[in-house]
C-alpha cells in the first residue's frame, strides 16, 4: 500500500508538472497579451509600458517567466493575479467553496438516483426497465448547457422553485442556490451510470454461481446481496468515479450559466483576461483533484475485491 501511495503521488507531481508546462504554453500561444488588460487598452508611453512589463516580468522569455513561477508554487506560493493585484491563492480559495459544493452535490446525486436506476432495471426487467432505459439514453444526448437553460425556464421561470443565479450566502441557502446547478451537472451522468450499472447487474445475474446459488434453495435477496451487488460494484465503480471526476470539468459550463462565481467561471474569466497566475493555478487544482479521485478509486477495489492486490503484477 505504502509503495503504491508513493508511486501515485510521484505520477501526479510529473502530471501536475506536465500539465503546469501545456497551460503555461498554450497560454503564451493564444492571441492577445496581459498587457492590454492592464494598460486598458490606453496608449501609454514606452516608458509606462516597460515599467509595466518589468513589474509583472512581462519582458522575460517564457521560460524564464515558467520557473519563476515553478519555484514560487513549490514554496506554497501562486503568485499575484494580474488582473486583480491580489494572490491568487486568496482569489481561489474564496471561490473554490461553491465549486466544491457543486461537485459534491452533483456527485451524490450520480451516484444515488444512477445506482438506483440501473440495479431497480437490472433485477426487475420489463417495460419499466426498459423505458427507463430509454429515457437514460435521451437524457445522455442532451448536451449539459442545453439541460441548464431547460432546467431554468422549467423550474426557475416557470415555477419559481430555485433561484435562477448566483450561489447563495452560505448554510442552507447555498444549497437552496446550487441544487438546480448540481442536477443540471448531473444528468447525463445518472444516465450513464444507470445504464452501466444496469448492464453490470444482468451480467452477474446470469454468471453461472449466481444461478448454481439460486438453484440450491437460496434466498434470491441473500444471492444479490453478496454475489450479484459486489461483483457487480466493480466496473460501475470505476466508470462512476471518473465520471465523477469528468463532473470538475463540467462544473465550468455550469457555473457559466448560473453565474455562480465558482473556479470555472472565474478559469474563463482569466483566460479572457490573460491572467496567467489565476490559470495556472486553478487548472492545477482541477489536475489535482481528477488524480486524487482516480487514486481514491483505485484503493476502494481492494476494498470490494479483496483478489485485486495493488502495486503488485500479476505473475
Amino acid at each position: 500500500m505504502a509503495r503504491f501511495v508513493a508511486v501515485r503521488v510521484a505520477g501526479l507531481a510529473v502530471t501536475l508538472l506536465i500539465a503546469s508546462m501545456v497551460v503555461f504554453g498554450a497560454l503564451y500561444a493564444a492571441p492577445g497579451s496581459p498587457l492590454t488588460y492592464l494598460t486598458h487598452g490606453r496608449t501609454m508611453s514606452p516608458e509606462a509600458i516597460a515599467s509595466i512589463k518589468a513589474e509583472y516580468h512581462l519582458d522575460d522569455s517564457v521560460w524564464q517567466q515558467y520557473l519563476r513561477w515553478l519555484g514560487g508554487v513549490l514554496r506554497g506560493d501562486f503568485g499575484t493575479s494580474i488582473i486583480y493585484n491580489q494572490p491568487v491563492s486568496t482569489l481561489v480559495g474564496g471561490r473554490a467553496s461553491a465549486t466544491t459544493l457543486l461537485v459534491v452535490m452533483a456527485a451524490v446525486i450520480v451516484l444515488v438516483l444512477g445506482l438506483a436506476i440501473g440495479t431497480l432495471a437490472g433485477l426487475k426487467p420489463g417495460w419499466v426497465s426498459r423505458s427507463a432505459m430509454a429515457g437514460a439514453t435521451g437524457v445522455m444526448a442532451v448536451p449539459t448547457f442545453v439541460g441548464a437553460v431547460v432546467l431554468i425556464l422549467v423550474f426557475a421561470v416557470g415555477l419559481e422553485w430555485f433561484p435562477v443565479f448566483g450561489a447563495g450566502s452560505g448554510g442552507l441557502d447555498r444549497i437552496h442556490h446550487l441544487t438546480l446547478p448540481a442536477l443540471a451537472l448531473a444528468l447525463a451522468s445518472v444516465a450513464f451510470v444507470a445504464r452501466l450499472a444496469q448492464t453490470a447487474v444482468r451480467a452477474e445475474l446470469s454468471a453461472d454461481h449466481v444461478q448454481t446459488a439460486i438453484s440450491r434453495g437460496l434466498p434470491r435477496r441473500a444471492v444479490v446481496r453478496r454475489h450479484v451487488m459486489r461483483n457487480a460494484a466493480m466496473p460501475v465503480l470505476t466508470v462512476a468515479g471518473l465520471t465523477i471526476a469528468g463532473l470538475i470539468a463540467g462544473s465550468v459550463v455550469v457555473e457559466q450559466v448560473f453565474q455562480l462565481g465558482g473556479l470555472g467561471q472565474f478559469l474563463v474569466n482569466s483566460v479572457q483576461q490573460k491572467d496567467f497566475p489565476v490559470v495556472q493555478a486553478i487548472c492545477l487544482v482541477y489536475v489535482a483533484a481528477f488524480i486524487v479521485l482516480n487514486t481514491l478509486i483505485d484503493i476502494a477495489y481492494t476494498l470490494l475485491d479483496p483478489r485485486v492486490s495493488i502495486g503488485k503484477k500479476d505473475s
